[in-house]
């Protein structure tokens, strides 16, 4: 069967089921607020125990990391982020998140060519860009430094 991708996309659009954003965006809202609620109350208990603010806020993100790991692992990120969409993806678990996943799906063909290979499946893109993306940005701050001396 031989269909023009004028067809396949009209096809695509009838088969697609529709968003119903009224639910969907203050579910992201909640859930990716809570989640932010989440790291501002680590923040501040790390702050409470006695630590500097840049050693709170380096454990904080860490332990949102490490949880985001977690529940990943236990299968329980999915079905957060099943009813919160982009608002599991926005905060640094939605990156945690993209890494551990394909680790996951992809253990069962080794750790080289499997776990290793395919870990940053996702993720990798956004750490090319992400890098490559503040080494111009670093050089444009460089040059507008001189030229403001």
């Amino acid at each position: 069967m031989n269909i023009s991708n004028r067809e396949y996309g009209e096809l695509t659009k009838k088969r697609s089921p529709n968003s119903k954003m009224y639910k969907t965006l203050p579910k992201a809202f909640l859930i990716g607020g809570t989640i932010c609620t989440i790291g501002e109350a680590l923040l501040n208990l790390y702050s409470y125990l006695g630590m500097s603010e840049e050693n709170a806020a380096a454990l904080t993100s860490m332990s949102l990391i490490f949880l985001s790991a977690l529940l990943t692992g236990l299968e329980f990120y999915d079905r957060i982020a099943q009813h919160g969409g982009a608002g599991t993806l926005v905060p640094i678990t939605g990156f945690a998140n993209a890494v551990v996943s394909p680790a996951i799906d992809f253990k069962s063909e080794g750790y080289v060519l499997g776990l290793g290979a395919k870990m940053f499946v996702i993720a990798g893109p956004v750490i090319v860009y992400g890098i490559s993306a503040s080494v111009v940005y670093g050089i444009i701050y460089y040059f507008v430094g001189l030229f403001m001396k």
